[in-house]
C-alpha cells in the first residue's frame, strides 16, 4: 500500500493538458452622483434647513400628480375633496388634500445638548436603540414653507413614516386643530432605466463600430456573478485572520477542487459595502491625554491611533486585487468622513493597493474603485445603488417594526436615500440640490451591515422591478453573497470555523 502510494508521488510530470480557468469579466460604469467639491469649494456655514425645502421642491410635483389622479373628483359624505396648496390653508370640517414634509416630534431623539455635553466631556446618555416614546408622546407633523400641521388617524399606526419623507395626505381638520388623515400617498418608484440603456446611449454618439462593441460586451457579460460582502470588521487580532483567509481563498479560486475553481471564476467583481475596519476604541479623556507623554512614531501617536487594522485591510485587498476588481464602499467605522455622503477612502491609507486605484482626475475606474457612500453605478447594464447601512439603521430607530426590507422599500418609494438626514443622521448641507433624492430607480438596491441576510423583489406602478438585498456583517455571520448578473438571484456562501473538542 505504502509502495504504491510512493510510486504515484515519485513520477515524472504528466503531459496531460489542464484547462485554465479565466475570470469572468463585467462591464463597470460608476456614476459620481455623490462626489463633493474639494478644498475651498466645500463649505459648512450654510443652514441645514434648506435641504428640506429643496427636497420638497423636487418631490412635490411627483406626489401631487399621484394624489391628483387618486383623489380629484372624489366625494366623501357628499362633499367634494379639494386640493389646498399650503398646510395653513386647511379649513376645519372641509375635506381636502395637501402635500408636505413629514416631521416626527419624538422626545427621545438626540438633540444638540447631547453634543455639547460630549464636547465638554460631561457623561452623555448612552445611544438609544429606538426613539419611540413608551408613554405615547410622539407626534407626526406635516410641514411646508408656510407652517406645520399635526396629523392624526389610524392610518398613521400602520404606515411607516420618518422625518424628511415627502407625502400627500387626504382628510379633514377636527375640532382639536389636528388633521384627521383618511388616505395617504407617496412619490413611489421613479423612472427605471432599461438594462444597457446607458451603454447604448453612449454608443449612439459613436459610429457603427461602437454599437458592435456594445453587443460584444453583452455577450461576454452573460453568466457572471457578483460577490457582495460587508462588515469585515478587521481589528488586527490574529483571531480574525483564519475566516478572512478562507474568504480570500474562495474568491481567488484557491479553495476546493476544479469544480470550485470554475465556480469562483464566474465571480467578476467584489463589492465591499462598508465597515471593513472595526470601530476604533474610544479615546481617553483630554486630561489623561494632556498628562501622557507623547509617543509619536512614523508620524502618528501610537497611544491614540492603531494602524494595524488598516494594514490588514490593505494586505487583504492586495491579495484579491490581482485576481478580480473591487468596489470599496466606506462605512461608519471606516477611515473616511463621518457625514453622508462619505467620500472615498484615500489611496494613501492602502499603500499596497495604490497601484490598482483610480488615477486622480480620471473618470476611468481603476481595478480598485474606492467610491462614495452611497454609491450608484452600472454593472453589466444593471443600475446598482449601494450604501453602508447608516440610513436604514437610522430609520430603524423611528419605527416599531424590525423588517429591514420594508424599510428599504419605503426609502425607494419615498424617493429619498437618506430621509432622516440631517435631522438625526449627519450629512453635508446641500444648497442647490438634495443629492439623496433618487432620480432614477435602481435595479439592485444593496444595504450593508444589517442583522441578517434577506432579499426580495418589489414592483413599481410603471412595471419597475427592484432586487432588495440586506447584507449581513461578515464578522458576525461569516456570509458572502453571490448575485447572478443574468437573473439577479442571490445565494449565500457561509464560512464557519469549527472549534476542536478539548477531549481529543
Amino acid at each position: 500500500m505504502a509502495g504504491s502510494r510512493a510510486d504515484t508521488l515519485l513520477q515524472r510530470p504528466s503531459g496531460e493538458a489542464y484547462e485554465t480557468a479565466e475570470r469572468q469579466s463585467s462591464q463597470y460604469k460608476p456614476l459620481h452622483s455623490f462626489r463633493l467639491a474639494k478644498g475651498d469649494q466645500k463649505h459648512y456655514q450654510q443652514q441645514y434647513g434648506d435641504m428640506y425645502f429643496l427636497r420638497l421642491a423636487m418631490l412635490k410635483p411627483a406626489v401631487d400628480e399621484i394624489a391628483a389622479d387618486a383623489w380629484d373628483g372624489s366625494e366623501i359624505a357628499g362633499e367634494n375633496v379639494r386640493r389646498v396648496e399650503r398646510v395653513l390653508d386647511v379649513r376645519q370640517g372641509e375635506f381636502c388634500w395637501v402635500s408636505g414634509t413629514v416631521y416626527k416630534d419624538m422626545p427621545l431623539k438626540p438633540n444638540i445638548l447631547d453634543d455639547i455635553s460630549k464636547d465638554h466631556w460631561i457623561s452623555a446618555p448612552p445611544p438609544r436603540e429606538k426613539y419611540i416614546s413608551p408613554s405615547g408622546q410622539d407626534q407626526t407633523m406635516l410641514e411646508d414653507e408656510s407652517g406645520r400641521l399635526r396629523l392624526t388617524g389610524t392610518i398613521l399606526q400602520t404606515t411607516m413614516l420618518v422625518t424628511g419623507c415627502i407625502i400627500a395626505v387626504m382628510g379633514t381638520e377636527n375640532a382639536n386643530g389636528e388633521f384627521e388623515v383618511v388616505d395617504m400617498k407617496v412619490p413611489d418608484l421613479p423612472r427605471q432605466p432599461q438594462r444597457w440603456e446607458r451603454d447604448e446611449s453612449s454608443a449612439l454618439l459613436t459610429n457603427g463600430a461602437g454599437k458592435t462593441k456594445i453587443e460584444d460586451q453583452k455577450t461576454k457579460s452573460t453568466g457572471g456573478k457578483m460577490a457582495i460582502v460587508s462588515g469585515l470588521g478587521i481589528s488586527g487580532d490574529e483571531g480574525d485572520n483564519l475566516t478572512l483567509d478562507l474568504l480570500t481563498e474562495f474568491l481567488i479560486g484557491e479553495a476546493g477542487g476544479n469544480s470550485s475553481q470554475q465556480e469562483a471564476s464566474k465571480i467578476s467583481r467584489l463589492i465591499i459595502a462598508g465597515n471593513s475596519i472595526m470601530e476604533a476604541t474610544p479615546l481617553a479623556p483630554r486630561d489623561d491625554l494632556s498628562d501622557r507623554k507623547s509617543n509619536k512614531k512614523y508620524g502618528y501617536d501610537s497611544a491614540t491611533y492603531n494602524p494595524v487594522p488598516t494594514a490588514h485591510l490593505d494586505g487583504l485587498l492586495a491579495t484579491i486585487l490581482p485576481s478580480m476588481p473591487i468596489t470599496l464602499v466606506p462605512g461608519e467605522s471606516d477611515p473616511a468622513n463621518v457625514s453622508l455622503p462619505q467620500q472615498p477612502i484615500h489611496p494613501a491609507m492602502l499603500p499596497h493597493c495604490r497601484s490598482y486605484a483610480t488615477v486622480p482626475g480620471s473618470d476611468e475606474a481603476g481595478w480598485l474603485d474606492s467610491v462614495t457612500n452611497p454609491w450608484e453605478g452600472d454593472i453589466d447594464g444593471w443600475r446598482f445603488m449601494v450604501t453602508g447601512g447608516q440610513p436604514i439603521n437610522d430609520v430603524f430607530k423611528y419605527t416599531e417594526g424590525e423588517d429591514r426590507l420594508e424599510m428599504m422599500e419605503s426609502l425607494l418609494r419615498w424617493r429619498c436615500g437618506a430621509p432622516t438626514a440631517p435631522d438625526t443622521l449627519w450629512c453635508y448641507p446641500f444648497q442647490d440640490k438634495d443629492q439623496f433624492v433618487i432620480d432614477e430607480c435602481p435595479h439592485v438596491y444593496i444595504v450593508g451591515n444589517q442583522p441578517a441576510f434577506d432579499t426580495v423583489v418589489i414592483e413599481g406602478p410603471a412595471g419597475q422591478t427592484v432586487r432588495l438585498i440586506a447584507v449581513p456583517a461578515f464578522k458576525d455571520t461569516g456570509e458572502l453573497l453571490l448575485l447572478d448578473t443574468d437573473t439577479l438571484e442571490v445565494e449565500s456562501v457561509l464560512f464557519q470555523l469549527h472549534e476542536m473538542d478539548d477531549s481529543y
